[in-house]
């Protein structure tokens, strides 16, 4: 056999032309979005006050396997895609494993992540409508960053809502924002009614992602010519991230090589939901086979320790009801490093994948996670993420027990970003003041005795 190369590249004509909506292919959809007032399934009318027309269409859309990509979105993808698709052989000598390790790597551009995929489509839709900017919040600034660049790309106003303990741990990421011209607040703050809401029940909090997108959907709907974009857990960001997971399967399949076990970190969905959706179709349909592993921080472990409920999105509970895995949306996870996972719910695809068994999940301690970051970057020459590191630590869990049974699986998992702009908290592991909070079962069920009762 033709000997693996250590980056197998696609050509930019082999890009994919159209996302695809593994949607189509679920038997079971997941359930609708919820008007909080009624109870009803929201109508594209009632989300079109929120979100992008087209979007709208997108996040509806159950039935069209393949939706086509602007020509005007494939050409900034050419930008920095088709990205590559590693071999880790480093690592697989470090181990002494004989599973064959390959990582999808999403930090080849300047937002340092895969948030661009999407932010670029949204900005595209927005900019077509006619709109004269977009709100948003961010955990770790990735999709900040992302959607940052985006809209400088189209000359659209971009208003960021960043989790104040990123806002703080991060400010680098902050100022690569502001540098693509985006106006960056941390958040809870005093400038929306919902922020300063939660300001004064949770004084001094460092804030979430469900904070953070209150303030930015209140930001988007109280301004004439705004709409709020959101850089993971919808149905739309899963689709434009699907692009991922395409390229990922045609680099494989130049090579006639069939994963075993796929990989990725989850806290709303985005980077996994990308990377599996072509593979989980496969199997949704009865072509093929494979493992497909969750990973989460154990400070905020929806899918390992959630409830399966109808849920906010946000902790101001302004948005929709979405079905999903949920530690409640008043859930405010510690201040853990992961920023970009520090959200209290799960995307409904994948929520609904989990719940019919498709999809496996782990939770894993934040210390662990740095140890396995700084073992690959030790002998692979990336620093990641420490969101992506979630699915490293995992990969060479599973590489080792190739290695005590023998067996030689091939194991991919998704490098969702660079980890330059997390050095504080890398710093605090080599200075060994890193922890690993778990919340008590007493603290997740203050968040579940708050979940909508719903007739």
């Amino acid at each position: 056999m033709e000997q693996i190369p250590y980056k197998i590249y696609l050509n930019e004509n082999e890009m994919p032309t159209a996302w695809y909506n593994v949607r189509a292919d679920m038997k079971k959809k997941p359930a609708p979005l919820l008007n909080p007032g009624t109870g009803k399934p929201m109508t594209a009318e009632e989300l079109g006050h929120v979100f992008c027309d087209e979007l709208v269409r997108q996040e509806l859309n159950d039935t069209d396997a393949y939706i086509p990509i602007p020509d005007e979105i494939r050409a900034f993808y050419k930008m920095y895609r088709p990205s590559p698709l590693v071999r880790a052989y480093c690592l697989e000598e470090k181990l002494q494993s004989p599973a064959k390790i390959y990582y999808k790597f999403e930090g080849n551009n300047t937002s340092g992540s895969h948030k661009l995929n999407s932010a670029i489509a949204q900005a595209y839709y927005a900019k077509k409508q006619g709109l004269r900017g977009v709100t948003t919040e961010t955990g770790a600034g990735q999709w900040g960053t992302a959607l940052s660049m985006a809209c400088s790309y189209f000359d659209l106003d971009c208003l960021v809502y960043m989790v104040k303990v990123s806002y703080e741990q991060k400010p680098f990421r902050r100022e690569v924002m502001r540098t693509y011209g985006a106006q960056v607040t941390p958040s809870p703050s005093n400038t929306t009614a919902i922020g300063r809401k939660i300001l004064e029940e949770f004084p001094g909090t460092g804030g979430s992602l469900g904070c953070a997108i209150s303030e930015a959907v209140e930001a988007a709907t109280t301004r004439e010519g705004y709409r709020y974009v959101l850089g993971s857990v919808l149905n739309q960001v899963l689709l434009h991230q699907s692009v991922i997971g395409l390229e990922t399967k045609a680099a494989l399949d130049k090579y006639g090589i069939k994963p075993d076990i796929i990989i990725g970190c989850a806290g709303g969905g985005s980077n996994l939901g990308g990377l599996i959706s072509p593979f989980m179709g496969e199997v949704l349909r009865g072509e093929k086979n494979y493992r497909f592993i969750a990973v989460e921080p154990a400070s905020c472990p929806s899918l390992t320790r959630g409830k399966y409920a109808y849920d906010f999105c946000d902790t101001g509970k302004v948005c929709p009801l979405a079905k999903m895995y949920t530690l409640g949306s008043g859930f405010i996870p510690a201040p853990n490093h992961a920023g970009g996972l520090r959200y209290h719910g799960m995307s409904s695809i994948l929520s609904e994948l989990y719940d019919q068994g498709l999809l496996e999940a782990r939770s894993v301690v934040q210390t662990d996670v740095f140890r396995a970051a700084e073992a690959f970057a030790r002998v692979e020459g990336i620093l990641p993420a420490p969101e992506s590191a979630h699915a490293i630590k995992v990969a060479i869990d599973e590489a080792q027990k190739c290695k005590e049974t023998g067996e030689e699986k091939t194991i991919v998992f998704g490098l969702t970003g660079t980890g330059y702009f997390d050095m504080v908290a890398y710093e605090k592991f080599h200075n060994g003041e890193m922890g690993d909070y778990i919340p008590s079962d007493e603290e997740l069920q203050k968040g579940f005795d708050k979940l909508p009762k719903l007739n």
